[in-house]
């Protein structure tokens, strides 16, 4: 498994950041606009082009309020891939850990790991400017 994190410190109580992470609309607004197209969703489920890489369905597996939001790839992905946002109390706000963990065979490894933490990173940078 490749793992790609990132972390920020969002100066909201972690209900507030829940609620905007448990709700896949919300997501769109965290990914790279020039990466990502063909946007599609509900509360629950989204589906997205990756710019020269993939087409992904994600669903929302698992959501413990204000502590943990997991998503997870469905509909046949090219590889198993896990969105996890992890929500902490901080003295600031709430401390966030994003960790996307991706089943990638060598030669995907080589292709995706880069755009991965890329996503990663401009997923984390996106929500501290939405949310703070």
């Amino acid at each position: 498994m490749s793992i790609f994190q990132s972390t920020t410190i969002i100066n909201k109580p972690s209900a507030e950041v829940y609620d905007f992470l448990a709700d896949l609309h919300n997501h769109q607004q965290l990914m790279a606009t020039d990466d990502i197209s063909e946007w599609s969703s509900t509360t629950d489920k989204a589906s997205f082009s990756i710019r020269g890489m993939v087409t992904l369905s994600i669903q929302t597996q698992e959501l413990i309020p204000s502590s943990l939001v997991r998503i997870v790839a469905v509909d046949k992905p090219p590889f198993d891939i896990e969105l996890k946002w992890e929500l902490t109390s901080a003295e600031n706000g709430t401390k966030v850990a994003y960790t996307i963990t991706a089943a990638l065979n060598m030669m995907m490894k080589m292709v995706a790991s880069g755009p991965l933490q890329k996503l990663a990173d401009e997923e984390i940078a996106n929500l501290t400017k939405l949310l703070n």
